[in-house]
């Protein structure tokens, strides 16, 4: 027997909202999924994106509660370039959503920033910077 990565589950508290900032990030949720308790969203290679709504995971896991102090997860986006990295936090920030570290030059040889999802999960974007080289 072999376990295998498979998805990365969220538990959600609006799915509708959660859906919404996903979808703009390029995320395919299937039309419907902002009124399901359930919904998935396929990433490339096959693996998949879940979201749970609380009342779900309360519905086998009745003592649940959200984590204190923000979220513990964060996905990270590769973005095509710099530049995209910077539009892409911008055109987040400008529609509301809380952006956590502004783009910048990190000295790991990316352009990087972080926004947060509806739920205060991290969501990371970066692209390599170019090299002296190129």
């Amino acid at each position: 027997m072999t376990a295998r990565f498979d998805a990365i589950g969220l538990v959600v508290s609006d799915m509708a909202a959660s859906i919404a900032f996903y979808r703009r990030l390029g995320f395919a949720f299937p039309e419907g999924s902002e009124d399901q308790p359930h919904a998935e969203a396929e990433l490339p290679g096959g693996l998949r994106l879940m979201f749970d709504t609380e009342a779900t995971v309360r519905s086998f896991l009745p003592e649940w509660q959200p984590p204190a102090g923000g979220g513990r997860a964060s996905l990270a986006l590769r973005c095509d370039g710099p530049e995209e990295v910077d539009a892409l936090y911008g055109e987040l920030v400008g529609s509301g959503y809380h952006g956590e570290l502004k783009p910048w030059d990190a000295f790991w040889g990316q352009r990087y920033a972080v926004v947060h999802d509806p739920d205060g999960n991290g969501v990371d974007l970066y692209a390599p910077l170019a090299t002296a080289a190129e």
